[in-house]
């Protein structure tokens, strides 16, 4: 089984990351890829960014010379996975979605801690839009950029663990996401301060991935997700007509 692992920035140490963290948790015989997409920003830590991200990652994926059985989208809160459901029909599972849906196996109410505030709107209206919300106690912001997870590790593992005990002690929340892709890796750290499950959503996707690929299941196709029509795409980056290489 071969699963790509998409980071959203261009930031070749963070998808690094990520992929080890990644391999980290996959079962024996599962290749995990990590992507790095060839334009966007360093960091996605907004709305442009993160919309820009999107394009990104559906062309680093669909350019991907080889078969694979699966994708992550390791963005937290990031625009996109609807698309790659369209053109793919294998399963796409995004880290937001992957670990919200895991904390709610492991407490009443979780609560997730990002990075810095203006993040936590996105946040919100991703876990809105999936349906995730009614269990989330709240989104909390460290006031960590991402790129200082890698430069600042000690300070950013502290901001961390001191929103994720507030979590606990004043939002009532039993389970700590990680919301950002940078912070894989931090789960067990963050645990043994905070007291509570602290979930990775690197992890969980990977983890969700393998048994989607093992139920041979993937996205419907019926409606929602449906390929795109064939039509003409003026500018689309991944060739020069204009047509997308997964249509």
């Amino acid at each position: 089984m071969r699963i790509l692992v998409a980071n959203v920035n261009t930031t070749q140490s963070m998808t690094d990351s990520i992929a080890a963290s990644a391999r980290s948790i996959a079962a024996p015989g599962t290749e995990i890829v990590g992507i790095t997409p060839r334009f966007g920003a360093d960091s996605c830590e907004g709305n442009f960014e993160s919309y820009l991200a999107a394009i990104a990652v559906m062309d680093a994926v669909t350019s991907y010379p080889e078969p694979f059985d699966a994708v992550v989208q390791a963005g937290y809160g990031e625009h996109g996975r609807e698309g790659l459901q369209e053109l793919l029909d294998v399963p796409v599972v995004d880290i937001t979605e992957a670990a919200a849906s895991t904390a709610m196996f492991l407490g009443h109410k979780y609560s997730v801690v990002t990075t810095l505030d203006r993040t936590v709107p996105l946040i919100e209206d991703r876990l809105k839009l999936a349906g995730l919300d009614a269990r989330c106690a709240s989104v909390r912001a460290s006031g960590m950029a991402v790129l200082e997870l890698e430069e600042e590790p000690e300070r950013a593992v502290e901001a961390i663990i001191d929103q994720a005990m507030l979590a606990v002690s004043q939002d009532k929340a039993e389970v700590i996401v990680l919301g950002c892709g940078g912070m894989a890796g931090l789960d067990e750290h963050i645990r043994q301060r905070a007291g509570v499950p602290v979930v990775d959503g690197v992890a969980s996707a990977v983890a969700i991935a393998e048994s989607l690929v093992r139920m041979r299941l993937s996205t419907s196709k019926v409606r929602t997700y449906a390929a795109p029509r064939p039509k003409t795409v003026i500018g689309w980056p991944l060739n020069s007509t204009g047509v997308p290489a997964a249509l």
